[in-house]
């Protein structure tokens, strides 16, 4: 059933296209984006999870 309402509409097969030309200009836009953050940025996010100094081992009971 469902090949029959898919068939019967037309250029569907630009659809798949649409889709990929949509995922790789993401894709690509966020490569390019991480690609530019300073690296002064990217080592300040680094050190966010650790800035208290707080350890990261369990204490032991």
């Amino acid at each position: 059933m469902y090949k029959e309402v898919l068939r019967s509409i037309e250029n569907i097969e630009i659809y798949p296209v649409i889709s990929l030309l949509i995922f790789v200009t993401f894709f690509l836009g966020v490569f390019f984006w991480v690609k530019s953050i300073p690296k002064d940025v990217v080592d300040h996010l680094k050190s966010l999870p650790m800035e208290n100094d707080d350890d990261i081992t369990p204490s032991q009971p």
